[in-house]
């Protein structure tokens, strides 16, 4: 397996799980942050852009995972790149997203 095949598995997670936040909240009629808001990534952007922005982000994560290479469910070396970029990028979205919502809110005593 080429490390291109990997990095675009690893991406494709990146992407997927960037997609989820935006066209869910889009799909509910909420708003949320994008990177098309003032300022960017922090200010919210209405459901319109974030349905539009998911859909871009998923159409990127089907091109990396299924048209680079040959992507299988069945074989680790695919499944653990597309599994850590979803964890990562799961991760940083977590903390960013938390500082803006309270979710990184130290635990009380």
């Amino acid at each position: 397996m080429e490390w291109l095949h990997l990095a675009g598995y690893f991406f494709g997670g990146a992407f997927l799980t960037n997609a989820l936040p935006h066209f869910v909240r889009g799909v509910s009629g909420q708003p949320f942050q994008s990177p098309f808001a003032n300022p960017p990534g922090k200010g919210l952007s209405s459901s319109t852009v974030n349905v539009v922005w998911g859909f871009f982000n998923l159409v990127i994560a089907y091109l990396l995972v299924c048209r680079v290479g040959e992507f299988a469910l069945d074989i680790t070396a695919d499944v653990v790149p597309f599994g850590a970029g979803m964890l990562a990028m799961g991760l940083f979205m977590a903390r960013h997203f938390g500082t803006l919502h309270g979710g990184n809110a130290p635990a009380s005593r």
